[in-house]
Formats: C-alpha cells, sequence, structure tokens
C-alpha cells in the first residue's frame, strides 16, 4: 500500500520528518517497506526559469525562426532561437538553461546544450508545456501571467512541492489502515494528537429533478448501499492538484470525475463508483444475483461468464457492474457523460472475495472490501466526493442521498481489566495512558472503573473484538520499544525428550552449509498438477490460485520450482536443502509429516584455471546422504532399490519397514512439471525417522585399537538381480567381532560373463581390538563368508 507524506500531513498537525514517521509506523505495525522521495512531475522542473522576452526578431535565415533576447535574472539576456509561432516580446515565459535536463510528456529526457541553429547561437529553450511534462499542449511556448517574477524557479512558480511515498506492508486483518485517513490515525493515536477529516458541512441537495431508484434485492451481500446524483458535470482533464496527488501513490489520471473516486477511496478507504446516469435504464438501479451463466463484459473488454453467487449492480436491462469488484464497459463515465450516479456500499467481505477470486480480478476496491470497510463511512465519502466532483466538474447535486440501511452494524462490546493489560504486556503502564491511547484509537469508552474499562469498538476494527486484541492495540501503540526487558529471569526444568529437533536440524545445516550448501524455504501450497495422488492430497477450499490449490506431498517440487528459478537467471550450479513438512489425507485424517530435502545439479566443482568443471553425480549425492547418517551415527541400515514414481533411478536406506532416506535422479517428467532442464539429484529425508533414531542413540567411549587391521579381497560371480546391500547384509551376520567394513570396488558386466551374471569385487576389513589376527583366524573367517555367499546369494569365487 502506497502513502504520501503531504497526504497524511492534511490529516495531522506534525513537525516530525518522513523518516521520522517512517519509525513511527513501523513500530506501531504499519511495516514501512521502503520510503522514497517523489517528485510531482518527473525531473521536477529543475534548472528551469521564468524569463521575460525582450525582444523577438525573425530569424534571417529560416521562414519559421525567432531570435530572442530573454531575461532570466542574470547579468546579461539569454539569446534563444525559439520555433514556437506564439513567441513575442513582452512575455513571461519558462526557460530551461543551458545544461538543464528537461522530461517532456512523451519521449525521454534530454540535456539542453549550446548550439548554433541557422548560424545563429542559441542558449537554452523556451517551453511548452509538454516539452516540461506539465500537459499535452504543443501548439506553442507557454506565455505566464504577468505577474511572474523574473528569474524565479519555475518549480516555485507552479508551486510543485516534493514528496515522499511510503510502500507500507499492510497485514491482512489492518483494512482500517488501508486509507490515509486510517494511517494518521495510528500517527494521531501515537503522537496523542487530534486528527482532522475533510469538511463536508458545505455539502446540499440542490434539487431533487433526478432520483435513481434503488432496490436491494440482496441485502445479506449488500448491508448498506447509498448513492446519489449529479447533473450537469463536465467531464474533462483532472487539475493538475489532483493529477500530482495521485501520481505520487501510483495512479495514473483517467478523467476528473474517476480520479476524483480514487481520491476518496485512498483518503478515507471507501471504494466509490460513478455510473453515467443516462445509461441507467429505466432510471433504476438494482443490486441482486443475476442467472449463472450471465455473459458479462467489463472495463477491460473482457467477457466474463458470472456466477450465481456473484452479486451485481444492474439497471431494468441488464447488468452495470460487479459490485466491489469491477465495472462494467457501457455503464462507465465518458466524455460525453452529463450526469452520474454515485454508488458508496458496504459489501459483504465474502461475497466479494469469492468473486474476484473467481474471475481473477484484484482491484483497489476489491482490496479494501475482501478486508471490511467501514459500514459507516458510505454517507460522509458521498458527501466528500459530491463536493470534489463539484469542484473539478461543476454540476449540481439533482437528488436526495439514497441510504439502504436496515440492518445498522454494531460495534463490537469488550470489556478489558487493568490487571490483564499490565499482566500481559509485562508492564504497569499508567491508567491515564491507555485511556488516552483508548481514545485516540477511535475506540468508545462506555464506563470506566478502578478494575477496567467496558469498550466500544467501532465496526470497522474488524480485528479487535477480544480483550487480547485490546490488549495488542494499546501495546503497539505504547511501543514494543518501551517495554523493558526484566531483570528477573524466571525458568522452568525442560523435559522434552534430547536432543531437541532444532538441535539435529542444526547440526545437519551446518555440516551442509560448510559444504557449500544453501538453505531454501519452500512455500506448503503448491500446484496440484504436482500430484501423483490426488485422492489423498490437502485440498485448499479457497485457493488464492489454481498454482496454489493444494498443500505440498513431496518437497520435491518446490525445490524443483527454486532449481528452475535460479537457472533461469544463470544460475546452474546448485547445492540445496530444506526442512519442512508434508502433508496427506488419509482415513479421515490430516496427517503432517516432518521432511528433509538435498538437490544438486550443474557442476560440482566449478571451473579453475587448473581444472574443468565436473558435473555433478550420483555419488556425490550418495556421499552427503553417507555423511549425513554417518554424522548422526545411524549405521545400521538395508539398502534397497528406490520405487519413488518421481526418480529415474536411486536408492533407498530402510531400518526395519521404514524408509530413513530414498535419493537419486529426478525423472524427467517430474523436471518438465518444473521447467527444469538439467539433470538434477535429490535427496528425501524421513525427518520424523531420523529424529527417533537419534535419540536411541547411545555415545559409548572406545579406545583407539591397538592392534592392526587387515583387508581381504573376494571377487565372485553373482546373479544381476543380487545387490551390494544383500551381500554386505550377509556378510553381517556372518561376524559381528571381527568385521569391521564391508565395500565394492569393482564391479563388471559384459559379453565375457555368463547371462545374467555379473561379478563384484569386495574389500573387508577385519581386526580384533584385543589381540593381533593371526592367519589361522583370518582363513577361517573367510572361509565362513566364502560359504554363506555361496549359499545365500548364490556366490560363485573368482580365483
Amino acid at each position: 500500500m502506497k502513502i504520501s507524506y503531504n497526504w497524511l500531513k492534511e490529516f495531522i498537525d506534525t513537525d516530525k520528518t518522513p523518516e521520522e514517521l517512517s519509525k513511527i509506523l513501523t513500530g506501531t505495525g504499519l511495516e514501512v517497506e521502503s520510503l522514497e522521495k517523489v517528485q510531482a512531475i518527473p525531473g521536477g522542473l529543475e534548472g528551469l526559469l521564468i524569463g521575460f522576452v525582450q525582444e523577438s526578431i525573425d530569424h534571417p535565415n529560416s521562414d519559421h525562426l525567432h531570435i530572442t533576447k530573454v531575461d532570466v535574472g542574470g547579468v546579461e539576456p539569454l539569446q534563444i532561437v525559439c520555433g514556437a509561432n506564439n513567441v513575442a516580446a513582452g512575455q513571461k515565459v519558462v526557460v530551461a538553461t543551458v545544461g538543464t535536463t528537461i522530461y517532456p510528456t512523451v519521449g525521454e529526457p534530454f540535456k539542453i546544450n549550446k548550439s548554433k541553429i541557422r548560424g545563429e547561437v542559441s542558449e537554452g529553450m523556451i517551453c511548452a508545456e509538454d516539452e516540461i511534462g506539465l500537459g499535452t499542449d504543443h501548439d506553442g511556448i507557454m506565455v505566464l501571467d504577468a505577474d511572474a517574477v523574473i528569474g524565479t524557479n519555475a518549480k516555485d512558480y507552479f508551486k510543485l512541492n516534493d514528496d515522499y511515498m511510503y510502500e507500507i506492508g499492510l497485514t491482512p486483518n489492518r483494512a482500517d489502515a488501508a486509507s490515509h485517513l486510517g494511517t494518521a490515525r495510528d500517527i494521531a493515536a501515537f503522537l496523542k494528537i487530534g486528527i482532522k477529516k475533510p469538511d463536508v458541512s458545505a455539502f446540499k441537495v440542490d434539487s431533487n429533478n433526478s432520483p435513481i431508484q434503488v432496490i436491494v434485492e440482496n441485502e445479506q451481500a449488500s448491508p448498506r448501499y447509498s448513492g446519489l446524483t449529479i447533473s450537469g458535470v463536465e467531464v474533462k482533464e483532472s487539475p493538475q492538484w489532483l493529477k500530482e496527488r495521485l501520481a505520487v501513490i501510483g495512479l495514473r489520471s483517467i478523467n476528473n470525475i474517476v480520479d476524483v473516486t480514487n481520491y476518496v477511496l485512498h483518503e478515507l478507504g471507501q471504494p466509490l463508483h460513478a455510473f453515467d446516469a443516462d445509461a441507467i435504464a429505466g432510471n433504476k438501479v438494482i443490486v441482486k444475483n443475476v442467472a449463472e451463466g450471465t455473459v458479462f463484459k467489463t472495463l477491460d473488454d473482457v467477457d466474463r461468464k458470472l456466477s450465481a453467487d456473484d452479486l451485481m449492480i444492474c439497471n431494468a436491462d441488464e447488468s452495470m457492474c460487479i459490485a466491489g469488484v469491477f465495472g462494467g464497459a457501457k455503464s462507465g463515465v465518458s466524455a460525453s457523460t452529463k450526469s452520474i450516479f454515485l454508488e458508496s456500499a458496504y459489501f459483504n467481505s465474502v461475497s466479494v472475495r469469492k468473486t474476484a477470486k473467481r474471475h481473477g480480478l484484484k482491484t483497489d476496491a476489491s482490496f479494501r472490501f475482501e478486508r471490511g470497510t467501514d459500514p459507516d463511512m458510505t454517507v460522509f465519502a458521498l458527501k466528500r466526493a459530491a463536493l470534489l466532483i463539484q469542484q473539478v466538474a461543476g454540476g449540481k447535486v439533482s437528488s436526495d442521498i439514497f441510504d439502504h440501511y436496515p440492518a445498522p452494524v454494531a460495534p463490537f462490546e469488550v470489556e478489558v481489566t487493568y490487571k490483564n493489560i499490565d499482566r500481559l504486556i509485562g508492564k504497569a503502564i499508567p491508567h491515564n495512558e491507555i485511556i488516552s491511547i483508548i481514545k485516540g484509537l477511535d475506540i468508545e469508552i462506555v464506563t470506566e472503573t478502578e478494575e477496567g474499562l467496558s469498550l466500544k469498538v467501532p465496526p470497522y476494527r474488524v480485528d479487535v473484538t477480544r480483550e487480547v486484541d485490546i490488549v495488542e492495540e494499546i501495546l503497539r501503540i505504547y511501543g514494543y520499544n518501551n517495554i523493558e526487558i526484566p531483570v528477573q529471569i524466571r525458568a522452568s526444568l525442560n523435559t522434552s525428550i534430547r536432543p531437541e529437533r532444532d538441535t539435529v536440524q542444526n547440526l545437519i545445516s551446518d555440516l551442509l552449509s560448510a559444504n557449500g550448501f544453501n538453505e531454501i524455504m519452500g512455500n506448503s501450497l503448491t500446484k496440484s498438477t504436482y500430484s501423483d495422488d490426488l485422492e489423498h492430497a490437502v485440498k485448499i477450499l479457497n485457493p488464492l490460485s489454481s498454482d496454489l490449490d493444494v498443500m505440498r506431498q513431496s518437497m520435491l517440487f518446490s525445490g524443483l520450482e527454486a532449481v528452475a528459478y535460479n537457472q533461469n537467471r544463470r544460475v546452474a550450479d546448485l547445492k540445496l536443502y530444506e526442512f519442512g513438512k508434508i502433508y496427506s489425507h488419509v482415513d479421515e485424517k490430516y496427517i503432517e509429516a516432518q521432511r528433509f530435502s538435498i538437490l544438486v545439479t550443474g557442476a560440482n566443482q566449478s571451473e579453475q584455471w587448473n581444472q574443468k568443471p565436473v558435473a555433478a553425480s550420483f555419488y556425490n549425492l550418495k556421499a552427503i546422504v553417507d555423511g549425513i547418517l554417518k554424522k548422526l551415527n545411524i549405521t545400521d541400515f538395508t539398502v534397497d532399490d528406490a520405487t519413488a514414481n518421481n526418480l529415474a533411478y536411486g536408492l533407498q536406506y530402510l531400518r526395519g519397514n521404514k524408509v530413513l532416506v530414498t535419493f537419486g535422479s529426478v525423472a524427467p517428467a517430474a523436471l518438465k512439471k518444473a521447467d527444469v532442464d538439467k539433470e538434477v539429484f535429490y535427496a528425501d529425508f524421513n525427518f520424523d525417522v531420523i529424529l527417533n533414531l537419534v535419540r536411541k542413540n547411545v555415545i559409548v567411549y572406545q579406545e583407539v585399537s591397538k592392534f592392526p587391521a587387515v583387508r581381504r579381497d573376494l571377487s565372485m560371480l553373482i546373479d544381476k538381480a543380487v545387490s551390494f546391500g544383500q551381500l554386505k547384509q550377509i556378510a553381517g551376520r556372518t561376524d559381528k567381532k571381527l568385521l569391521k567394513e564391508v565395500n565394492v570396488f569393482d564391479v563388471y558386466q559384459g559379453d565375457k560373463l555368463p547371462a545374467g551374471k555379473k561379478s563384484y569385487a569386495l574389500s573387508f576389513i577385519l581386526q580384533d581390538t584385543e589381540k593381533t589376527l593371526t592367519d589361522k583366524a583370518i582363513d577361517a573367517l573367510m572361509q565362513k563368508l566364502i560359504y554363506n555367499l555361496g549359499k545365500e546369494a548364490g556366490a560363485e569365487i573368482r580365483k
């Protein structure tokens, strides 16, 4: 949300600088994400001066140029060659001197240089309004009033004031602050000063000659609907002050009528809509729902099929506007409009939100209606807008104010005690300070006792309905930084299971970050198209978009989206990891599972002067996976081929029937879904299982053996279906005392072997911690291994 500093100061009297107000806003919960200086028009007319044309003669070498002498307040007048047909001696004009950069309404900025034009020196430029961004007229130079002071900065003459624009990260609960009035209210409460609302006392109804009959059929979706008619308006370009005010907050001027409705929306937070009154068939405005599938053309010339749940503003014949969301192509204000019907309503927030989402529309009006506007603001905003329209477009108010409000929204009644305020805040705030803050926030104090207060909270504060909400309001205005850290620390014994999840997570994070990995945080909401099992997916009832309609069932695709984002920005070599949750819906139960994922793609080693880049491989990922498990002292697991749908190939480690980790190369189909065009290696850890195993680990001190280890190798012929994991398990069962390690160091498959066979070469590390192994003991163990491998795996020892 964009807020203007100068506009804010129309509501509050303060000498605080923009930077000081920025700190106040952030401290009161309206976080200022950026603060930037904004010029009313590009360039701010810097370097332009008011000049006086002393003389103007025809250029001797041209039939349309003039040579002028212009006094700009310097020692000598400037000679300027001018091509305008209306330049004449005695005029006050705007002059761009040499070195000035001017910013035209259309086109790129350019710098004024001293030059010769048809042989005559020109020391500047006499400007037309479109050449300096003040308008679109290029019929001739700007001729100013005779009282313009020579040498004055054009910026001062045109009364251009630099402004500052706050970009505020408005949280969804703070609909009350979605305007300059709402933002100023927080500042005024903090500074303990009053707030000035626009004066609408001059509003009057001039006649009742053009009443529009209003019928509200759906009162639930439109609890309050107000409107009036203004006749005799002239639709034209907005005055400069209005265009500048809107430009500061990033709005483009359309015409004076529409600009006023936008102005009031951002000033008071109340959306308005202006209809061409002459286009309202039957002189009726009907607020109702229309038939399912009705086609309606909106302002952007798009034909949209309406839902029966969409609230529409209609005339006697057809729909004119999607209520609270978007106007229609036929009923809006145009250059030929002479009379308008001005709408100011309070629409149901849920109805507007569903309609806006259904049609994929996000407007300034729907943004506010979705969060909840002030039901008591509709008539005040109408009067404010009517006065502004009469100021910039003329016209007369030609109908009484129509105000349909059958069931007024009651304020929220809240009881709050000083005891709970002090307890929750952690500091005893003086009662008079609390009362001052509450009144400053426009909350009515009904009764006051020694114990607390009975309050009525205005309906526009939809987020303040409980005692704790009042306490939060008091705290944010009082200032979080004004709550001292207590000198006394109270603690209790922690009986949680050790190690804690965060401790294990930090241990893994430190290991990976030290090895060149970067941590990512993906969105738990994702696309349903990523799912292989939609039946058990957790679906979002009111998704923000089709890209965020289910909870993720795998960590893979949030990681692949990060890979795609980086690869599209020429960052191809990536090592990423993420901790998060996956979600499923099984047997009417919602299940959350803690996971941990790793992604590797691109080069494992970057290019150096003495080496070429080395592409990442499956074995790089396996080394990382093995390293993590070793760091966590998880060594007793079985190995099997991965069966995951999204992997082209890979392995999985199991403890019993529980999968510890599945890892491998991501399948091309999965890569295509995320628009990734390079090979990616992925590991998915079941962090809940890992954590339980770590908690069962018992750390035991063991001396380094004084006796040497011995290595023996076996080469064997086995069936292709037999895996190294099976051979390792057989070896482990054969001996648990002397056998320390089993590794495979060579694999061969080819036409030199019998069909369906492969050759493995295994190494066995043997060691006795109590004595030196003898050849006899080593041979006996190796014979056992040969026997068991042959019996259980069909291994034929090659000699």
